[in-house]
């Protein structure tokens, strides 16, 4: 396919695509517009995660475990025992005078922790369809704006029941729902193809940096103020980035107010036609029927399912069973994603190298990084089974298990832009409303396992996730694919016989 300029997009033996472009035409990455992109991204990122995760650490705060409706079940197999002495009285939470609590059972917390997720699941595929065919600028900062105004309001809704704060965090998902379709629609238009592995895992990696801040500052934050300062500070946080992200991002690299003009022509000739927007009208039948697009799918889902009950989960592993105080608890939660942000960002630099020395296929690129991202964790995570009561070794595994999955992010959550550029971001909304189901379900799943706070019960957990992880890592295996789809080159070859047509022949 003929570029500007004399550059072109070819064709390997395997099928998959690599551009090829002269040394002289590729723009520095340091200090560009794009790498300025990818940076407010990955603190927007930063920012949602944060608020989607505070409440996993402010739940510990805002039960009041002494009320006797909400006392636990005795059971019949005792967790690990309470330290002794001093640290011992280090686990009753000090929070200021007046701080309201409330009697939450496991079960009524189970469904406050997965409440984000049933709004999140209804906006993914409009908002990618939206943003693919407008931009994503304005639904990524509004994505991110609305979620930060609705988290100030959590203590009101707490206050008012369980109900009203379910429904508040249901409503939180569904304006949040469209920000990871509406940053690959970006990334279409802004990343070159030999950069989107490092571009994309630096802004994904957010969720993981936003995660790792707020699980510590949450628990800090709920013994210096009180959980309710929580909400109102992780949203003003939320209103304060949306301010930077008005002023200095632009939905496309022709339209940026102060990007190079060597750095636009680079990102422009790179990419090519698949950098424009969709038009109204979609390939919905051959998506339907795209075995490389349900690859992604159920891989995603599998992959998720794992991260989505640590993320959801582990504060309260740490309290129940190995009994570390509320901000030993932030922290040592916090720790497995601090340690996933090198390896994704290290992942991203590795795939696109990997893919411009021609060392291994687009493919074959994907499905490494996808084993390694699912397969590792799955064995850690199984290590954790057996490591009782050994807060060492229970914390180390944890943190090599959520460390590790940070390379899938070079591997199948970058594929919808290998196998589909002008739709990735419709195709994202498509993966990831799929892969939130286990956001919905595995919390549920936990609180019914853990139910009589037991290590057999988290053990159930554990093993679940890691065999879900292992079968979604065979299926990519088999089925993953790195080539452009021929539906996805349907809207192109159209407009490209409508400008010969209306030029005439040469």
């Amino acid at each position: 396919m003929p570029l500007p300029n004399g550059r072109s997009i070819n064709t390997d033996d395997s099928g998959d695509t690599e551009v090829l472009l002269g040394k002289d035409a590729v723009s520095p990455r340091c200090c560009s517009a794009r790498l300025s992109l990818a940076v407010l991204m990955f603190l927007g990122i930063s920012v949602v995660y944060g608020l989607r995760v505070n409440l996993s650490v402010a739940m510990v705060a805002m039960v009041n475990v002494t009320d006797p409706s909400g006392a636990r079940n005795t059971t019949a197999e005792p967790a690990c025992p309470l330290p002794s002495g001093p640290e011992n009285s280090s686990r009753a939470l000090q929070q200021p005078d007046g701080t309201p609590q409330y009697p939450w059972d496991s079960e009524t917390q189970g469904w406050l922790l997965g409440a984000f997720f049933f709004g999140y699941l209804c906006t993914q595929i409009p908002g990618g369809y939206l943003a693919g065919h407008y931009g994503g600028k304005i639904f990524l900062g509004m994505g991110v704006f609305g979620t930060a105004v609705l988290t100030v309001l959590t203590p009101l809704a707490a206050g008012l029941g369980s109900r009203w704060l379910f429904a508040l965090r249901a409503l939180e998902g569904f304006g949040e729902g469209v920000t990871f379709p509406a940053m690959m629609a970006m990334w279409t238009r802004w990343a070159p193809p030999l950069e989107r592995s490092f571009l994309i895992s630096l802004s994904g990696s957010g969720g993981s940096f936003g995660a790792c801040l707020a699980l510590p500052l949450t628990g800090y934050i709920c013994e210096q103020l009180g959980w309710p300062a929580v909400f109102y500070l992780c949203g003003g946080a939320g209103c304060l980035w949306f301010i930077f992200w008005c002023i200095l991002v632009s939905d496309d690299p022709r339209t940026h107010r102060r990007i190079s003009e060597q750095e636009r022509d680079y990102i422009i000739n790179s990419i090519g036609a698949q950098g424009k927007g969709h038009g109204w009208s979609l390939p919905l039948v051959s998506m339907g029927l795209s075995v490389p697009l349900w690859t992604i799918i159920v891989t995603q889902m599998c992959s998720n399912w794992s991260f989505y009950t640590l993320l959801t989960s582990l504060p309260t592993y740490m309290n129940d069973i190995l009994h570390f105080d509320l901000q030993s608890n932030g922290f040592l939660s916090a720790l497995p994603y601090f340690c996933s942000v090198p390896v994704s960002l290290l992942s991203g630099v590795a795939a696109d190298w990997l893919i411009m020395r021609q060392v291994f296929s687009i493919t074959n690129v994907r499905k490494i990084f996808t084993f390694t991202g699912l397969v590792l964790p799955a064995l850690f995570l199984i290590a954790v089974c057996y490591a009782g009561c050994s807060h060492i070794l229970t914390v180390t595994f944890l943190t090599l298990s959520t460390s590790l999955g940070g390379s899938s992010s070079a591997g199948v959550y970058v594929n919808q832009i290998d196998i589909a550029p002008r739709y990735a971001g419709f195709l994202l909304g498509i993966t990831n409303t799929f892969g939130t189901i286990p956001g919905v379900v595995a919390p549920i799943v936990t609180g019914y396992f853990t139910e009589d706070h037991t290590m057999a019960g988290w053990r159930k957990v554990f093993w679940v996730a890691a065999g879900i992880n292992i079968g979604g890592a065979v299926i990519y295996m088999i089925f993953g694919n790195g080539k452009i789809q021929a539906w996805a080159n349907e809207e192109e070859n159209g407009e490209e016989e409508e400008e010969e047509r209306a030029v005439g022949p040469s």
